[in-house]
This record gives C-alpha cells, structure tokens and sequence, in this order.
C-alpha cells in the first residue's frame, strides 16, 4: 500500500452544523501535504478526527495500514501529533519534555536517551537540553513542542499551524525540520494560515471551504486550474497622463488598476497582448522605467476558489 492516509465520505457535524461533508482524499507515503481554509473549512476537525481525538459520524479511514475504528491505540503509537495549543510542560528542562513524551511509547534506556537527543538536535534545542521552557521565546517553545511529538520516531505527524505567532528564524528552522522529516521518509499532514510555508514545503494541497474539498493539486496545477492570466505591473513618469480609457479597446485585457506608483494591467495569456498595451502607455505621453510581471499566486488562486482571504 502507497497511501499512510486513506480517507472515504467523512463526514463530522457539530449539532446540525456540518464542518465536513462527505471528503475522500489520500496522502501518500514519504509526501507532505499541506491543508488550506479559511476560518470554519474543517481543517482542525479533520486533523483532530485523524489524531483519534474526535470520532466521525461517518467515513472509513485508514492509517498506516490500519482501521482507524478497529486499531486506534495502534495507530496512535505510529503518529506523531503537533497541536497549535503548546503541549509542554513549562517548569522542567526540555530535555525531559522530551523525555517523558518519548517513554509514554514504551521507549526506555539507550533508545530513548538516543532519540531525545536527535530530536531536540533535528529542532536546533540541544545546546538548551538543561533550561526549562518558561525560559524560551515563543519560537523555541514551538520547536520543542515539534521535538516532543517525534522523539518516537513516528511514520506520520500530524501539524496543526506550527508556526503560528513566532519570529522568522524559527519559522524556518521549523522549515527546514519539516525538509529533513520528509527526507527520512516520513509522512506529513500540514496545517497553516501561512500561504508561503505550504508553497516553500507541500509536494500537494487540499483547499478547503465549508467542510468540502474544493480543489487539491501542486501548487503549479492548482494556478493553472484557475487561472490563465497574466498582470504585468509598470512603473511610468507622468504617470497622471494615463487613464483607464487607454486600455478599453485591447483584447484581453481583464482588469486595470492605476496608483500612484504604478499601472497593472491583467490580461488573458492566450491573447499575447503585451505589445499593445506597451504601446498604449507611450502613446499617453509615459514613459516606462521599469515592467515585470506576475502570474497567478497560490494566494490569488485561494481568494479566487473561496472568495476569501485565508484569514478570514
């Protein structure tokens, strides 16, 4: 079997509120896949349902080889689970954070003093083994929170927004943690409100809305389901000699917006229109500095197939 997660009709309703209605998805063994919704899609009771810790009403899944309803206790020594609420305890060092997560699954002597270290060495925490939590910035207390849910060495882990509220350098050491997991041939379900963290590290994505899965792909399949468009952005002098009018009779030219800094002009790929609008701008007296342009960003793809922003 090549799937770590196979998932059939799930459905999962709070009172008569359904917060997933009927899915099917897989993820494969060794692949990161990146979940996106906005606020009330479904993804954290997908991924609480997946964790054992809510129960469907109705659905057959599959982890790791196993049914969920009849080898839960089974699947749970195979996962390793991330939640967005910190689950450490702030008064005793990380190392034996660590060390207690990784001996709730039976490991003991020279194999569970060996992965506490890999693990607090995979989330760059080693050198601060002896230092309690309460001591750490956010950013380290959401890496120590990654080192306690994969001491174990898990097959699957499961992230709930793992980088939310925390500085950059963090973030991309949790990046880059997340890089090395994957080339260890571990599976990866991957929640976040970040749109770049899923572009920069999902081999594929699942958009959700309103309990549905609306569209799943690469990041590059996904922008060509929803898009053939281009905007080129231009940077002109005189730019108050430029009005809307000057674009009106081009052919695929979609959408026009001029500020104060800039024009941006989105038109159909298809029509290879890019001569005439240039010539448009200069024969409004401008004078172009500088152009590039930008095709369909996962963010506008988001917008486009939801109507909102992913923080909504």
């Amino acid at each position: 079997m090549n799937n770590a997660v196979t998932v059939k009709n799930l459905e999962k309703s709070y009172n008569t509120k359904k917060a997933v209605d009927g899915i099917d998805f897989v993820v494969n063994k060794g692949e990161i896949l990146g979940l996106l919704g906005p606020n009330g899609a479904g993804k954290s009771t997908i991924i609480n349902i997946l964790a054992t810790v809510l129960s469907p009403d109705k659905g057959e899944i599959n982890i790791l080889g196993h049914d969920l309803k009849k080898y839960a206790k089974l699947i749970k020594r195979g996962i390793g689970i991330v939640p967005q609420d910190l689950a450490i305890y702030e008064e005793i060092s990380a190392e034996k954070n660590v060390r207690f997560f990784a001996s709730l699954y039976k490991l003991k002597g020279k194999q569970l003093s060996n992965q506490v270290k890999e693990a607090l060495e995979l989330v760059g925490l080693y050198d601060k083994k002896d230092d309690k939590p309460k001591t750490f910035s956010g950013g380290m207390k959401r890496r120590l929170n990654i080192a306690c849910a994969i001491a174990h060495n898990p097959q699957l882990i499961i992230m709930d927004e793992p980088t939310v509220g925390i500085d950059p350098q963090s973030r991309n050491h949790i990046l880059e943690s997340i890089k090395i997991l994957k080339k260890k041939g571990t599976t990866i379900i991957y929640s976040t409100h970040y749109m770049e963290e899923v572009e920069a590290i999902s081999d594929r994505i699942i958009i959700l809305n309103a309990g549905k899965i609306i569209a799943e792909g690469t990041t590059e399949e996904l922008k060509q389901k929803v898009s053939d468009e281009i905007t080129y952005c231009f940077h002109v002098n005189n730019l108050n000699k430029l009005s809307d009018k000057e674009f009106y009779s081009i052919g695929g030219v979609t959408k026009i917006k001029i500020s104060e800094n800039e024009a941006r002009i989105t038109a159909e790929k298809s029509k290879d229109n890019l001569s005439e609008i240039i010539s448009a701008i200069i024969a409004s007296g401008c004078k172009i500095e500088s152009m590039s342009s930008e095709e369909a960003s996962l963010e506008t793809v988001f917008l486009e197939l939801t109507g909102k922003t992913l923080r909504d």
